[in-house]
């Protein structure tokens, strides 16, 4: 029996179960992967949105400002790498201006600040690069870029150490309500609550049709990416967007806080909610247009491309709280873009509307901070020297694109909610995310993996499940 059951332990879930943990009551975060941001939070833009593309008077225009004012402490306490760097918005002709005028207006209603159209000239200072054929764009100094990996994890660290409990490859099969008291199947065991959150990404309909009349329904959106090596580095400053549509804000070329330049996403709808392969289609619609955007993109710079999905429910907004029929289920539903942004606000509105539901009282013992894992390369050559005679780990590279240490990656095995595969590596420490995509380190990472977990080497994965790398003992049957 627990207070609060979260299904779903994307960046929103752990949002809501950190804040949660601010609060005396036991918390379950389930999820069916075999790791914490294996699915939209693990596939997006990584962009920290200022706040003027959503509709004024939505939850999406409120809850992406509030998220974007937040994120500078949250990304401090928690220590993820967060950068402002601003976002122009561009437009290639004259009678496109006024479009960019609207998008301001609603901004400024919305509570952006800074918003101003630049023209051409003063776009050359700011982006040398920009595409020959842009006029003007909308300058919003508050966006941002993060880390959406480290923001999940460190959320659900930080829950962790205060007290939530984590389940992993459980998949919820059925919710209801029995005597006032939630009961969530899954394919393990059954567990019990007082609350019920719905955070599981481009299922949440699925399981907010359990338990309501008022039924919604979600389109997996597909979004294709190219990531650029970083010796693209500095190619841009800040992030490019071209003019929204009613799919999104189009094809974005942005640097990223670890220093690459990412271009994406194409959108397009699927029926099948775990398909995220990669299309020549995709890769060809993403390299012309954002040459729109930027001219010159070196494109034989680029060391892989990837495929989210985006939950798209058909209002076109957040469905945030307790459907009417179903009291003590809270919906996070339909978290798209600017889902990522919104994140730390979502959190803390769920957790303030449960604690009054279930009337939960301060948890004294709250530690609000997390430190994350130690980056050698951040300490001056005696600083590191010291730590290496200490803990002689942080000596030995694994990853040689990354320069990633052994010590890197035994932290993040040991930590809190720590990794269980080479993508759980990966996304704590990026050994695996260079120029050679873990062609190098992924049977050394492999063996840190079996040793640490205590394993055979047969039953380390990629990412959970059925992924195995290693399929049998060669040696042995010979």
């Amino acid at each position: 029996m627990y207070d609060i059951i979260i299904i779903g332990a994307g960046v929103i879930g752990c949002a809501v179960a950190r804040e949660l943990s601010k609060y005396r009551a036991s918390i379950l975060v389930i999820e069916k992967n075999e790791d914490v941001c294996t699915g939209t939070s693990k596939a997006n833009s990584a962009i920290i949105h200022s706040g003027y593309d959503a509709e004024s008077g939505t939850l999406k225009a409120r809850f992406n400002v509030e998220g974007n004012r937040m994120m500078d402490d949250v990304s401090a306490a928690l220590d993820v790498p967060f950068k402002r760097i601003g976002s122009l918005t561009v437009c290639t002709d004259e009678d496109q201006i006024p479009l960019l005028e609207k998008l301001r207006e609603r901004g400024e209603r919305n509570g952006v600040e800074g918003l101003r159209i630049l023209r051409r000239d003063a776009l050359l200072d700011m982006e040398p690069h920009i595409g020959g054929e842009v006029v003007a764009a909308l300058w919003a100094p508050t966006a941002g870029i993060v880390c959406p990996f480290k923001l999940t994890v460190a959320y659900a660290e930080n829950a962790a150490v205060n007290g939530a409990d984590f389940r992993f490859d459980t998949e919820v099969k059925s919710v209801f309500a029995e005597n006032g008291v939630w009961r969530v199947e899954t394919e393990h065991e059954t567990f019990t609550a007082n609350a019920v959150v719905n955070a599981a990404g481009v299922y949440s309909d699925v399981i907010h049709n359990m338990v309501s009349e008022r039924k919604l329904h979600i389109t997996p959106r597909r979004g294709e990416y190219l990531l650029l090596d970083r010796a693209a580095g500095g190619y841009i400053r800040h992030t490019i967007f071209q003019l929204p549509t009613d799919r999104g804000k189009g094809v974005l070329v942005t640097p990223t806080v670890h220093g690459n330049t990412i271009l994406g996403p194409t959108a397009v709808d699927t029926d099948d909610r775990e398909y995220t392969a990669t299309t020549a289609a995709g890769i060809a619609e993403i390299s012309s247009k954002a040459a729109v955007s930027v001219r010159e993109l070196p494109l034989r710079q680029v060391i892989t491309s990837f495929a989210g999905l985006r939950a798209h429910e058909d209002g076109g907004e957040f469905i945030l709280g307790e459907p009417d029929d179903a009291p003590g289920f809270f919906d996070c539903t339909g978290i798209e873009s600017p889902g990522l942004s919104a994140a730390p606000a979502i959190g803390v509105y769920l957790a303030d509307l449960i604690r009054d539901r279930l009337h939960l009282s301060e948890n004294p013992s709250f530690n609000p901070t997390r430190r994350d894992i130690l980056d050698p390369k951040t300490l001056s050559i005696p600083e590191r020297n010291a730590l290496i005679a200490r803990e002689p780990a942080y000596g030995t590279i694994i990853c040689r694109c990354e320069g990633v240490t052994e010590g890197e990656i035994l932290d993040a095995i040991r930590r809190p909610v720590g990794a269980r595969s080479l993508d759980g590596v990966k996304r704590r420490t990026r050994a695996g995310m260079g120029r050679c995509q873990a062609g190098f380190c992924s049977p050394r990472v492999m063996e840190l993996l079996r040793r640490e977990l205590k394993l055979d080497l047969t039953a380390v994965t990629k990412c959970g499940g059925s992924s195995t790398i290693v399929n049998t003992r060669t040696k042995e049957e010979c």
